[in-house]
Formats: C-alpha cells, structure tokens, sequence
C-alpha cells in the first residue's frame, strides 16, 4: 500500500510560482512511477507531469518549459510550478503506478491540493 499526501497548494498571481508537495508512506514507494494530474471545475482529470524511479520525467506539451518535477532520496515528488497561468487553476492530485500519462495507470492517489491562479 502507498499513501499520498499532497501540500504547497494555495493562492497565486499570474505569472507567479508555487512548489507542491507529495509525500508518501509505503515501503516499495521508491519503485513507482509518480506523477501530478490536474482537474479543472467541469473538465476531466488531465495529465501534467511524471517522474520514474529512474528519473525519466514526461511533461504534458502545455507545462513544458514552466514546470519541474524531482523527487528526493526518500519519499517525496515536487512540483516546481513557474509562470502560472489563470486557466491552470484546479485541484492538483499526485498519482503513484505505472509509466503513463492516463489516470488509469495510477493505482494510489492523494486527496488533492487546491491551486487558485488569479488574473
């Protein structure tokens, strides 16, 4: 079993920075895949970004550039969030499985953290 727990989310200008948090309990949790999926008021879950245990990081097309995924020794994933945009506020969820950028290959999720762009 793996639990996420997600944190850093809150208020922000446009143009402004946030990092966010996801530490996780789990003995194996070094062995998975962990990425950061985003879900706007009235729009499906999307993906954002990913980190393997090897280090491999994917990025969707429209963070390229502005965000930063890491993950420490232990067991914690960052999210470094630059230039933030209005159209990027939503619940952000960190997500523990597999390589892939479709929710289904996620097997452990967080609760969610809020992230408020204003313009």
């Amino acid at each position: 079993q793996v639990r996420l727990v997600e944190s850093g989310g809150g208020l922000v200008q446009a143009g402004g920075s946030l990092r966010l948090s996801c530490t996780a309990s789990g003995r194996t949790f070094y062995t998975y895949t962990v990425a950061w999926f985003r879900q706007a008021p009235g729009k499906e879950r999307e993906f954002v970004t990913s980190i393997s245990w090897r280090g491999n990081r994917v990025y969707a097309d429209s963070v390229k550039g502005r965000f930063t995924v890491s993950r420490d020794s232990a067991n914690t994933v960052y999210l470094q969030m630059n230039s933030l945009r209005a159209e990027e506020t939503a619940i952000y969820y960190c997500a523990a499985g597999a390589e892939d950028t479709l929710v289904g290959g996620y097997a452990y999720w967080g609760q969610g953290t809020q992230v408020t762009v204003s313009s």
